[in-house]
């Protein structure tokens, strides 16, 4: 097992403990707690800022212009999980008049439960990943990882590792899935970091292990160019750590 030695588990555990004392009964992390829980373990993430009026968006995307100038925009209430599907997301905002309007759309399809966005600089082509936790019961955290972007749970191209992962074991999560040639150079193709991704996967482990609360990891997409590897949104549900038998018979 790969020591990182630039982790910072007590301000994390420190975070869960606010989390879960505001939240008795847990759930997903807002933007800004989830963000911050990540950053003590080093997982890069994209560039990003909170806004909550129409103003503070266009202030914000002014800040963050990325690849061509452009922004993307996702709606955040709690409880949403999946803003692709409930058409939750601008991309490709051009300007302070398509942030505006992009704001706009937003406030007024989901009004009553929108409680801010997040914008991101519009991020650079490369191959979209999935890494993830999920807390099981008797084995402990497990980590999975693989093809991502919005059709991973369509085609299902994962593969699973207990964590702590071991340097083996990260090895086989990145060759395992049918989208491994992706990653090493396929048609001619650079290969993508992959120190970076070794990296990405032992965090991602580090954090499941210290923090028995976390029930559930979702980083997706993930995207892997040949340069880096950033996390392009991340989602984290926490629960309340309550010791129990998984053995024993009960009532579902």
């Amino acid at each position: 097992v790969t020591e990182l030695t630039d982790v910072d588990a007590r301000r994390a555990h420190a975070v869960v403990d606010d989390h879960l004392r505001a939240h008795p009964d847990g759930g997903w992390l807002e933007p800004r707690t989830c963000a911050d829980l990540l950053s003590c373990y080093g997982i890069p993430q994209i560039g990003w800022a909170w806004a909550e009026t129409e103003d503070a968006a266009v202030l914000a995307a002014d800040r963050l212009r990325g690849f061509d100038g452009r922004v993307v925009m996702k709606a955040y209430w709690p409880g949403l999980v999946h803003k692709t599907q409930q058409h939750a997301v601008h991309l490709d905002l051009r300007g302070d008049t398509q942030v505006r309007a992009a704001f706009r759309d937003l406030e007024t399809r989901f009004a009553g439960l929108m409680t801010g966005v997040v914008l991101q600089p519009l991020a650079a082509r490369g191959t979209e990943l999935f890494a993830g936790v999920v807390q099981d019961d008797v084995f402990g955290p497990l980590v999975l990882f693989g093809l991502g972007g919005t059709a991973t749970e369509v085609l299902a191209d994962h593969a699973a590792r207990l964590a702590p992962l071991t340097d083996h074991d990260v090895h086989d999560l990145i060759t395992s899935p049918r989208c491994a040639s992706l990653l090493f150079g396929a048609s001619g193709s650079a290969p993508v970091a992959l120190e970076g991704l070794e990296q990405l996967l032992l965090r991602l482990s580090r954090m499941a292990t210290d923090l028995p609360q976390l029930a559930e990891a979702d980083f997706n997409p993930v995207l892997a160019t040949p340069g880096r590897v950033t996390v392009l949104d991340a989602r984290v549900r926490l629960l309340p750590r309550r010791p129990h038998d998984p053995y024993l018979r009960r009532l579902r």
